[in-house]
């Protein structure tokens, strides 16, 4: 199984890995939103949620290197937001001639890139962090006891738990690929022609599908015997205590005080 692959999940004994996984949840989504909503050119407020995005990562015992290098997966789906830097009208900085197109940076409209870049790079951040403090059959029972629909939550587990699947039949068909190729001398590292390589590649993506379609049926079939009505029952209780109704305040706390501190600092800048 590739475990390493595809779960986040580090096991470590820490505050934040004990807490209530639907607490974990909760607190990470009003982040984000709280994050969303700073307004562009916060940058007292946005230096504030990444000390927070810090702190988390210390309580955790995570690596800081790993949580960043984790979060740069966001870059390319956030260079989106180019557009912005030519949209957004306000006082020329840089201007490009392409050909009769005239490009122009406004001061407004780069701040407004930098800040949507911000926000997205704290928010991956902090789910980045929720999936490496919780393990994830713990994700889907909060998010079941959070009222998600059992639709969404059935279809997010199973397409979670058929990555493996699809993977060890991925290595299968390699395996038997590799068995059953033999390469002339010289022939080079894969052998045959590039049209041959795409050939057999294409054959082995409908192996893929057609096996994988196979496992299904048996894997649902075994499910039906063992009593499975469309909801995943977990063995592990999760029961709020004193302690993550006080962490779950302090996170709170500390998100409200940022929107007021990052605010305040933009009217005294606005209005010196």
């Amino acid at each position: 199984m590739y475990t390493n692959t595809f779960d986040r999940y580090i096991r470590q004994e820490s505050l934040i890995h004990w807490l209530d996984p639907r607490l974990k949840v909760v607190t990470v989504v009003i982040f984000i939103l709280a994050t969303v909503l700073l307004p562009d050119g916060a940058w007292l407020g946005f230096a504030l949620s990444w000390l927070v995005v810090l702190a988390f990562t210390w309580l955790a015992r995570l690596p800081y290197g790993l949580v960043f290098k984790r979060s740069l997966v966001i870059i390319p789906f956030l260079l989106a937001a180019l557009t912005v830097l030519f949209n957004v009208p306000g006082t020329a900085v840089f201007t490009w001639q392409i050909g009769p197109l005239t490009l122009t940076i406004t001061d407004a409209g780069l701040v407004r890139f930098v800040s949507i870049l911000i926000r997205g790079w704290l928010a991956v951040q902090m789910a980045i962090l929720l999936t490496a403090v919780t393990p994830f059959p713990d994700l889907m029972h909060a998010l079941t006891h959070l009222r998600v629909p059992a639709i969404l939550v059935s279809i997010i587990s199973f397409m979670y738990r058929y990555l493996f699947v699809l993977a060890e039949e991925a290595q299968r068909l390699m395996r038997a690929r590799q068995a059953r190729s033999a390469r002339l001398p010289g022939a080079g590292v894969h052998g045959g022609s590039l049209f041959w390589r795409a050939k057999v590649t294409g054959h082995m993506v409908g192996q893929l599908f057609s096996r994988s379609l196979e496992r299904s049926d048996r894997v649902y079939n075994a499910m039906l015997a063992r009593g499975y009505h469309g909801r995943i029952l977990t063995m592990t209780p999760h029961a709020m205590t004193r302690f993550d109704w006080l962490a779950g305040g302090t996170a709170v706390l500390f998100v409200v005080l940022i929107q007021l501190i990052a605010r305040m600092s933009l009217s005294v800048i606005s209005n010196p």
